[in-house]
């Protein structure tokens, strides 16, 4: 579900849009989804915005958009000098996320169980090393999922 290559740190962003366009370029360039999917992460972000607070996003597509899905897949963009989200938000950390059906749900309550613990929080933000960002991640992600 998180594979290694679509965990990219010390990322730049001119803006949220320019975030979004890299959260799915992360998930289009892994095979995870078709590149129209990215254009869904913009309209969902239109209707809702997906800053879910601690500096944290977590970008999907629309239901529309599940047949642009191949597999279901979370990526991770770390943005140290962190990116306005609006409304006064700063995002450092970007989970995208692609699902199929319902697992979406699943890798949102591991991701909620991560980030409500400060320490892993603080090391996702501060992680210079994808398989640091993998350990944290993928042991919850694994747990939920099982």
């Amino acid at each position: 579900m998180l594979p290694r290559e679509a965990i990219w740190l010390g990322c730049r962003a001119d803006g949220k849009p320019d975030a979004l366009r890299q959260a799915g370029a992360v998930l289009t360039e892994i095979g995870a989804v078709e590149p129209g999917y990215a254009e869904a992460m913009f309209e969902r972000e239109a209707s809702i915005s997906t800053y879910m607070g601690e500096g944290v996003a977590i970008p999907h597509g629309t239901d529309a958009s599940r047949r642009l899905v191949r597999r279901t897949t979370l990526g991770f963009l770390q943005f140290p000098e962190g990116v306005d989200w609006g409304d006064g938000n700063v995002v450092r950390i970007c989970l995208p996320i692609a699902a199929r059906g319902g697992e979406h749900l699943a890798l949102l309550s591991a991701l909620a169980r991560v980030l409500i613990d400060p320490e892993k929080a603080e090391a996702l933000r501060n992680a210079a090393d994808p398989d640091r960002v993998f350990s944290i991640l993928a042991s919850a992600v694994e747990e939920e999922m099982s």
